[in-house]
């Protein structure tokens, strides 16, 4: 079995190891053999932790289980704390930047038992979606090595797309955890803004108000069981993040209804998204639920506010990021600049938007508890395709079409795949009210139940 295990989700190696049908240092090992088999073709994992698992697994084995994760591996993007590793956000400037702390999120994995087995790749300060640095290089989409294997969180997608860990740690402030969700074939979890604490020992820099009221912490796997079960443990307030909320984690019964979204603001989805989507729907209906077609308020201005939130800080951020990103990423972050001006729109006028909208979303989401749309708005692109001088910011901004709501309004998310259309995974994304995370896990869980996982798949060379 051990040679196999690796194929298994994080739930289930969980009940093996309780069980002891199998030890804490098979299951790791599993893994890092998985490891040095696949790595080498898709670039996901940066540094493994092979001596610390292996004698953190040995522990687990000696102990009574200390959680439901316990002897379980873990994976960690190279921008959350996690000691003993060097907190690089993918720049050769902090190649040898290591945390003196956990980030609160590898802590909870921590203390429910989870074994940190390696770090995994990322864009220079995550501000790509497609996973490329100067100092790791690029990570390749497993289902196929000419396209991205989608960012920020790329390293996690295609590791846990490849069997290489069950379940992992990623950030989203642009779908930087559902992005490589959809281009890998996993799932996600975005949770509400506040749901998990994210807290930073080595920032960059001061962090802005468009990180505070956007960016999440989340965790990644190949099932909506193994996110629920991260969810409540890393779910809660912690003093770092004097921001984040200790909310209830179910919320009352809602009305079975949904609303369906094939339709986008500035381009026309591939038919295999809309062919997931409304397969999704179907889902629904079969199981008793009312849905139909309709879109939610004002996409276009949700999209433009998120860019100029972004930017109000993104101008500030710039001069000091110049000296240590690369060329290629300068150039687009240039670009999205200039795309909303930041000189255009003042910071009240911004903020005053952003309620607006989030009040819409509210009413929206009284006749319609739970949305279900694309998670990218286009297939996978070509790698360095958002980089092109004329195309690239376009590339960018039109496949974020429905992903940017997660993040202006801090909505809940989760993205998963519903099949392989010519090679390539697909998806939907299913959206709820703030702090409904439990319906976006329930409905995703209905649907995982009907169509399956797709993953892990043995890297495409």
């Amino acid at each position: 079995m051990s040679a196999e295990l690796w194929r298994k989700c994080a739930h289930e190696l969980a009940a093996l190891i309780r069980s002891r049908q199998v030890s804490s240092r098979e299951v790791v090992q599993s893994h890092l053999d998985r490891i040095a088999a696949v790595n080498g073709k898709v670039n996901a994992i940066t540094v493994t932790l092979a001596e610390s698992a292996l004698l953190a697994a040995d522990r687990a084995d000696a102990a009574a289980p200390t959680g439901p994760l316990h002897g379980v591996p873990f994976t960690i993007k190279e921008n959350i704390d996690c000691t003993g590793s060097a907190t690089t956000h993918g720049l050769p400037a902090l190649a040898a930047a290591m945390p003196a702390v956990d980030a609160p999120v590898v802590a909870r994995m921590k203390a429910a038992g989870a074994i940190p087995l390696g770090r995994t790749n990322l864009p220079e300060m995550g501000l790509r979606i497609t996973t490329d640095n100067p100092l790791r290089g690029r990570t390749s989409n497993p289902w196929n090595p000419s396209r991205t294997a989608g960012g920020s969180s790329g390293g996690e997608g295609a590791a846990l797309a490849t069997g290489m860990t069950p379940i992992g740690l990623g950030n989203d402030i642009g779908g930087s955890l559902r992005n490589p969700a959809y281009c890998c074939g996993i799932a996600a979890l975005k949770p509400t803004v506040g749901r998990i604490p994210m807290v930073m020992s080595i920032p960059v820099a001061a962090q802005p108000i468009s990180f505070r009221v956007m960016c999440v912490e989340g965790p990644m796997a190949r099932s909506v069981v193994d996110l629920r079960i991260a969810y409540r443990l890393l779910a809660g307030w912690h003093p770092g993040d004097p921001f984040s909320v200790p909310a209830a984690l179910e919320g009352p019964a809602a009305p079975k209804k949904a609303a369906i979204v094939t339709q986008m603001p500035f381009s026309t989805l591939p038919e295999s998204t809309i062919a997931a989507i409304r397969k999704a729907g179907q889902v629904l209906e079969a199981a008793g639920w009312e849905v139909a077609e309709a879109t939610p308020p004002e996409l276009a201005r949700v999209n433009e506010i998120w860019a100029h939130v972004l930017n109000a800080d993104l101008q500030q951020a710039v001069p000091l990021l110049t000296p240590v990103m690369s060329d290629g990423a300068l150039r687009l972050l240039h670009g999205v600049l200039r795309r909303f001006d930041p000189a255009t729109k003042n910071i009240t006028e911004i903020y005053t938007e952003r309620d607006r909208l989030a009040v819409a979303w509210s009413a929206f989401f009284q006749d319609y508890p739970v949305i279900i749309g694309p998670t990218w708005a286009d297939l996978p692109f070509l790698h360095d395709a958002d980089l092109d001088p004329a195309s690239g910011v376009e590339t960018t901004l039109r496949r974020l079409q429905f992903i940017t709501p997660g993040n202006l309004l801090g909505i809940p998310s989760v993205a998963l795949p519903m099949g392989v259309v010519d090679g390539l995974p697909t998806g939907v994304q299913v959206y709820a009210e703030r702090w409904r995370e439990d319906l976006c896990l329930d409905v995703a869980g209905l649907l995982e139940s009907r169509v399956g996982r797709i993953t892990p798949i043995d890297p495409v060379w």
